[in-house]
């Protein structure tokens, strides 16, 4: 994943804006999930919270490949 998005004149690579998105959608679903009470069917909270955070990178890097924007 080679590119990077000029900001006021400042390159910042791509994975890091869609790290950044990755991780505000992960506070979003933990706060569903703690609020619809389904940590109680896992053992392991921060694995599972770790593992939702790489699922929506690894989606929103794949959805921005297909979309054919710069990366």
């Amino acid at each position: 994943m080679i590119g990077e998005i000029a900001i006021g004149g400042v390159f910042i690579p791509t994975l890091l804006l869609l790290g950044f998105a990755a991780m505000l959608l992960t506070a979003g679903a933990v706060r569903m999930v703690s609020l619809l009470g389904l940590y109680r069917f896992v053992a392991y909270r921060a694995l599972v919270d770790l593992a939702l955070f790489i699922l929506l990178l690894g989606l929103l890097v794949w959805t921005v490949d297909r979309l054919g924007m710069p990366l």
